[in-house]
């Protein structure tokens, strides 16, 4: 029985969202910063947007790349922005993007959730691939029911397409289901699906998508238990 205020007590699954919800996106270039020189906190940001516009771009042509091919274009897209960075650099920040940091309170949330009888997963538009290597290297395999990759739908959230996958994965309702996120965009997708939304919104930004609301707003996963 969920013990938490934030989570509903018919609630049976806690469905995350993986980059910026439990893995550091910024985490890679942080381990390279020297490499990068002072520009690397831009650096970290334009590679991070990119990512995501080429996602919904692609969604909204109706076409479809694996999430590492577009992890890799909008890298060098960063390159191009910033000539000065040494592109020797790449491989370095591609391998770390593969084995990004978790935020430290992910593992213990996880558990907690799991020790009152919820489900524990990861929807995310990663391919099969990248979510592998982030969840061996933070260790967290043991602490989730499903690991759903968009891939398997051939399209990028916001689809409903890619929600679907949770309720084809887990015998759950869709009004069972919490789903975390620290993407607005994201929570906005999910709360049309008809998901309990709840959004992690560690940098105190302004609230968008009126219409589809979060059902609760955190500062940390360690509020969901």
């Amino acid at each position: 029985m969920p013990s938490s205020a934030i989570i509903p007590a018919d609630a049976r699954a806690v469905i995350f969202d993986a980059y910026g919800t439990l893995f550091d996106v910024h985490s890679a270039v942080a381990r390279h910063m020297a490499e990068i020189g002072p520009d690397a906190a831009r650096f970290s940001e334009i590679w991070r947007a990119k990512q995501l516009e080429y996602s919904w771009v692609l969604s909204l042509a109706g076409r479809y790349e694996p999430f590492w091919t577009l992890t890799q274009r909008a890298l060098d897209y960063a390159f191009a922005r910033f000539p000065n960075v040494d592109g020797s650099v790449r491989p370095l920040l591609l391998e770390a993007y593969r084995r990004l940091d978790a935020y430290p309170e992910v593992r213990d949330t996880l558990r907690a959730l799991r020790a009152q009888g919820l489900k524990t997963g990861i929807l995310s538009n990663g391919d099969p691939t990248m979510l592998n290597a982030a969840v061996n290297s933070a260790g967290l395999a043991g602490d989730l029911d499903a690991v759903l990759s968009v891939d398997a739908a051939r399209v990028f959230k916001t689809s409903p397409r890619t929600y679907e996958l949770v309720l084809q994965a887990l015998p759950v309702a869709a009004n069972e289901i919490v789903f975390v996120s620290s993407n607005r965009w994201d929570i906005a997708g999910a709360a049309a699906f008809g998901f309990t939304p709840v959004w992690v919104n560690r940098l105190g930004l302004p609230d968008e998508y009126a219409e589809l609301a979060p059902g609760a707003v955190i500062a940390s996963l360690r509020e969901l238990v």
